[in-house]
């Protein structure tokens, strides 16, 4: 089935996009979600019509990401973790603290946007990644330092 995308669709296509899905994928998800629209000459039309709107939102996001990803790999993020002797810690710096530590600055993202090259286990300076829109992706400075423990 061939359907107009009303969103942008990870994996599938932008808003405006004509994609061709599975019937089931498009009458089960895709329309109930309003995330798409069956592709009739009557919407094909409308879609013609304020395709160039979606031109303009598109740049205008693409520009708001530059303008956060310039924003984020300024910052600097410092985590204190429990860690051993050796430098390990005994958890690990995941997404989700980072998506959490990101809300605290007033920048939220979903955590599912936000890539860990590997594990963050050890003290140090790491580096994770963060989809911003397509083609834009901010690469932000992570700093894992042990955290002092008061001992009584």
């Amino acid at each position: 089935m061939e359907v107009i995308l009303r969103q942008d669709v990870i994996d599938l296509g932008y808003e405006g996009d004509i994609v061709k899905v599975a019937d089931g994928y498009a009458r089960n998800y895709l329309i109930p979600k309003a995330l798409a629209v069956k592709a009739t000459p009557q919407n094909l039309r409308v879609v013609e019509q304020i395709r160039r709107k979606i031109e303009i939102r598109r740049l205008r996001a693409k520009e708001e990401a530059e303008q956060l990803k310039t924003k984020l790999e300024a910052l600097e993020f410092v985590f204190l973790e429990k860690a051993g002797e050796d430098g390990k810690l005994y958890g690990s710096v995941t997404n989700m603290a980072i998506a959490l530590i990101l809300a605290e600055k007033g920048i939220v993202i979903d955590r599912k946007k936000i890539v860990i090259d590997e594990a963050v286990k050890t003290l140090g300076e790491h580096k994770a990644h963060v989809k911003l829109y397509p083609g834009v992706m901010a690469a932000i400075k992570l700093t894992v330092k042990p955290l002092e423990e008061k001992h009584k």
